[in-house]
């Protein structure tokens, strides 16, 4: 594969054979110039890589570096691009005096030289790096900023179901959220203080991790819908992942499909369950798609006796992920946002261009178009962004509609920096 990237970045003069230019959205309130803070103050940011630009992520830490207000930034790093600017604002933020506590990833499959390296140079800048806990690798993306503000200590969080890397950004699919829940910062500020050895795990209020924390939870909520099932109440599962493997999980699937529950599951890899068995997987149909994009998104949904329910993770279900990683699986609370994922996974299970649906037999075959208007969900996503980005204003960062903010004169260390200033020192 590495040699065949190389060899196509050699093939000149056919351009009309190669994916036409896309330039992700930008997420209204969270540019480079807006006050990040007060948007998720105000309500919850969610975003969809690569159709949302990935500039949200790394504004948050560039701006969190500067700023007089936080405290403290915590992150964990599983991978990162050669040239990160999240690495950049971390070293920042140590030398402006914040306490930074960066958990690196060492284990992480082939990255682990890029990782020591990065670790060695955050410890140099003044980071407290730390490793994670012996047996377990730490797959969970978290970002945990604690700020001073007039009523109070503050945190802001953003949690996502892929990297912190800004260049896999543009071609892996993922989502993240942005938000000041309580419940959740306190939940993460305990997730930071047991991989740092500090405590041992304790109650988790609205976040749930593994080892065990995640299979647990979501076995629960199935057991839920087998039984809103049987009680006559809407039972359906929608669940996203890349991979499906553990075959308890797989059981808890069959034992939901035989109880009359409609499953829905996209699996982009692997997959060990088997549709179509009489009296154990009637109801359970899995699509893969396969596109431009590498879907790396994981959802995790459930209809909940009529209040629909969905959750985020950086889990498959896989039993590496359930049983001997760290990982973190999040509520979006906002109706408005557990709508757009719902959308969101419907228009990919609606894809019948790059879907392949998995049959009896355990072959994959495409989707029956007939009566059917083509619907490549990855591209339909493109569309959507780059018609958002027609609607914003061209000389603001304003959402449409908002009331005009007038920005005060920010001191020089605030200020963006220039490409010229953005070299490591």
């Amino acid at each position: 594969m590495t040699f065949l990237g190389k060899w196509t970045k050699q093939i000149t003069n056919h351009a009309d054979e190669s994916y036409s230019k896309f330039t992700p959205a930008q997420t209204p309130g969270m540019g480079t110039e807006d006050d990040l803070f007060a948007t998720i103050r105000d309500h919850d940011v969610f975003v969809q890589h690569p159709y949302d630009s990935f500039d949200a992520v790394t504004n948050l830490v560039r701006q969190a570096a500067s700023d007089d207000e936080v405290l403290a930034i915590k992150m964990t790093l599983y991978r990162v691009s050669a040239n990160s600017p999240i690495i950049k604002s971390l070293g920042t933020a140590a030398q402006n005096g914040k306490q930074v506590t960066v958990l690196v990833e060492v284990k992480a499959r082939f990255d682990e030289e890029s990782n020591v390296r990065w670790a060695r140079q955050l410890e140099k800048m003044g980071c407290h790096v730390i490793y994670g806990l012996i047996g377990l690798k730490t797959h969970c993306k978290l970002t945990l900023i604690v700020r001073r503000e007039e009523d109070g200590i503050r945190r802001y969080m953003h949690m996502g179901t892929g990297n912190y890397n800004d260049v896999t950004a543009n071609f892996y699919t993922d989502m993240g959220l942005f938000t000041t829940n309580t419940d959740m910062g306190i939940d993460a500020s305990n997730i930071f203080n047991m991989l740092s050895g500090y405590s041992e795990p304790p109650y988790f209020h609205q976040l749930h991790i593994s080892p065990d924390g995640i299979r647990e939870f979501l076995s629960n909520r199935i057991d839920e819908e087998i039984n809103n099932a049987r009680l006559g109440q809407p039972a359906w599962i929608k669940m996203k992942m890349n991979s499906l493997s553990d075959s308890a999980m797989i059981a808890k699937l069959y034992e939901a499909s035989h109880a009359g529950v409609h499953i829905e599951l996209v699996v982009r890899g692997i997959c060990c369950l088997n549709v179509g068995i009489p009296g154990v997987s009637d109801n359970i149909a899995v699509h893969s798609i396969v596109g431009r994009f590498l879907e790396h998104s994981r959802i995790y949904a459930f209809a909940n006796g009529g209040d629909e329910q969905v959750y985020l993770s950086s889990a498959d279900l896989m039993t590496r992920n359930l049983n001997r990683r760290v990982e973190l699986l999040f509520p979006v609370q906002q109706p408005q946002l557990r709508q757009r994922i719902f959308d969101i996974f419907q228009t990919m299970w609606d894809d019948n261009v790059k879907t392949r649906v998995l049959q009896a037999d355990r072959e994959y075959g495409r989707v029956d178009r007939r009566g059917l208007e083509p619907l490549d969900a990855q591209t339909a996503f493109m569309h959507a962004a780059e018609a958002k980005t027609k609607q914003l204003p061209q000389d603001t960062d304003q959402p449409v509609g908002a009331p005009r903010r007038f920005r005060p004169m920010l001191s020089p260390k605030n200020q963006p920096k220039s490409p010229i200033d953005r070299s490591p020192q």
